[in-house]
């Protein structure tokens, strides 16, 4: 059972449980900024490692991610973990950066998830973007929010604004962003600027739900 590690307060009325992407696990400094930024704003995030990552960082070396049924099982333990201690009122939400952001947009069927947050979403490989991966996304029937950095090699902007999406789905790129929604310097963005639009959007999305 992966473990988790929490930010903001206990009483939130919202949960959200964040996965990390495939070469960074739950306390890379992307993940760190945005669980301690939500939590800021009174929403409960719990963090964590997939098996692999958890090896990878026991060994010291780097490993490829799990098998996609793998993860779907780490993402529906951890889901029935957290769905057990809830307290009355609180809804779930579950996301996360890149892969396992795309890992959760599989799982939202699992009870009580209420509402779907992907972190830069891995639309394709880079320098492929016929081989899309949104199969999936009618499936999904939950309120859904997908930030995006404008340059990101996985999706740019000019691509996600050419994408339909459920009615459900609300989709924010953010400027001049890459897969981290860093900014280059010439184009007078800050990455702090960048993560506190995210932060914002996030936390607007789940009170709206």
């Amino acid at each position: 059972m992966p473990s988790l590690q929490w930010n903001g307060p206990q009483s939130a009325d919202w949960v959200l449980v964040l996965a990390h992407g495939a070469g960074a696990g739950m306390d890379s400094p992307f993940m760190q900024t945005m669980a301690e930024s939500l939590g800021q704003h009174r929403i409960r995030v719990g963090r964590f490692n997939f098996p692999y990552m958890v090896r990878a960082i026991s060994e010291g070396k780097r490993r490829p991610p799990d098998s996609a049924s793998r993860l779907l099982d780490s993402w529906a333990e951890v889901v029935e973990e957290v769905a057990a201690k809830l307290k009355p009122g609180q809804r779930l939400a579950i996301g996360g950066k890149s892969m396992g952001g795309r890992i959760a947009s599989m799982s939202t069927q699992l009870d009580p998830v209420s509402a779907l947050v992907c972190l830069g979403y891995p639309f394709h490989p880079p320098g492929k973007p016929e081989k899309l991966r949104t199969e999936h996304f009618s499936t999904i029937q939950v309120p859904t929010l997908i930030l995006q950095g404008e340059r990101d090699p996985f999706g740019n902007g000019e691509e996600v604004r050419h994408m339909k999406f459920p009615g459900h789905f609300k989709t924010i790129l953010l400027a001049d962003g890459d897969h981290s929604f860093k900014p280059r310097k010439a184009s007078g963005r800050t990455l702090q600027q960048n993560m506190e639009q995210a932060t914002m959007a996030v936390v607007e999305m789940l009170r709206s739900c």
